[in-house]
């Protein structure tokens, strides 16, 4: 008798119990224990998402290079809490010389200990960085963020270059969903007149919706969303405050949303230019927006 070969009972009770063979067949039976209601929709989900984990990287979360809030080593006091008020943020890269060259991690809630009446040098407040690479799994980060009680990675590139970062909560957002803080505010989903042939809309708003509203044609066929047209206007991910100009509109960045502070409202209205008529308006702020997408470009590539 072979000694590997499974025996009557064992067959009959894998048979019977429908053990799963591999991850497909797992998810088969969390669906079908779902559907006969031994399984809620969100316990059902979070399984889902840690099972995924395994096979998700650090660079599919990551919160990208453009987005990340650096601090100057040499920044003085009151602008780096200005800066922190600014983003709500609870944890910042600090850089030397440029945003290649991580020194450490300045802890916000820090700052509360300083002393205003003592000189104040950032290299003090420094918490060592954590480098991990782009290609990292995402279940083994949790776990070492959960060994190390690190909450904060600075993911670099194959060339040692920083990609971005991401924290433990982008890990948990992976398995659980997105999560709110004290921070977050309920957005409208809908276009909201604000004024005479002026909206604040969602930054998802599709560019059909804006083209109908406005009565235009914007022609970008590689953007869907207005937020993806102030992105592509600027040639960066847009902050609260951006503002860009085409075809006679001007889109001006107002709020924003989550942990990652991503632009989440923008302001549509027409650009008036007194003594211009509505031809040369459009092509003049279209070509003035280019060329302020060009000088943020060139005043972010020095900075870095």
């Amino acid at each position: 008798m072979d000694p590997d070969k499974p025996s009557f009972f064992e067959r009959i009770s894998s048979l019977l119990l429908r053990e799963p063979e591999d991850r497909e067949q797992l998810m088969q039976l969390l669906h079908s224990a779902h559907e006969r209601k031994l399984l809620d929709a969100d316990a059902l989900s979070i399984t889902e998402g840690a099972l995924a984990a395994s096979e998700v990287s650090v660079q599919d979360v990551m919160v990208p290079r453009a987005m990340i809030e650096f601090v100057d080593i040499d920044a003085p006091l009151d602008k780096v809490i200005a800066q922190v008020n600014r983003t709500a943020h609870s944890r910042f890269p600090v850089f030397d010389d440029n945003r290649d060259n991580i020194v450490g991690i300045l802890l916000a809630k820090d700052l509360l200990r300083v002393r205003p009446d003592r000189p104040f040098n950032l290299r003090d407040w420094l918490h060592p960085a954590v480098f991990i690479p782009e290609s990292k799994r995402l279940n083994v980060l949790l776990r070492e963020f959960r060994v190390s009680h690190n909450h904060m990675a600075i993911v670099v590139d194959e060339y040692s270059g920083i990609a971005g970062l991401v924290t433990i909560e982008d890990t948990i957002e992976q398995i659980v969903g997105e999560l709110e803080d004290e921070h977050d505010r309920t957005q409208h989903s809908e276009p909201e007149k604000i004024g005479e042939r002026k909206w604040k809309m969602p930054a998802r708003t599709p560019i059909a919706t804006l083209e109908e509203m406005f009565e235009i044609d914007i022609d970008e066929d590689d953007v869907d969303t207005v937020y993806g047209l102030l992105t592509k206007l600027l040639g960066r991910v847009p902050i609260v405050g951006s503002t860009a100009v085409t075809r006679g509109l001007r889109l001006t960045a107002v709020d924003s949303a989550g942990r990652r502070k991503k632009v989440s409202t923008i302001v549509v209205e027409p650009a008036h230019v007194e003594g211009v008529d509505e031809t040369e308006q459009h092509e003049d702020h279209t070509n003035g927006a280019e060329e302020a997408s060009h000088d943020d470009k060139d005043s972010k590539d020095k900075h870095d």
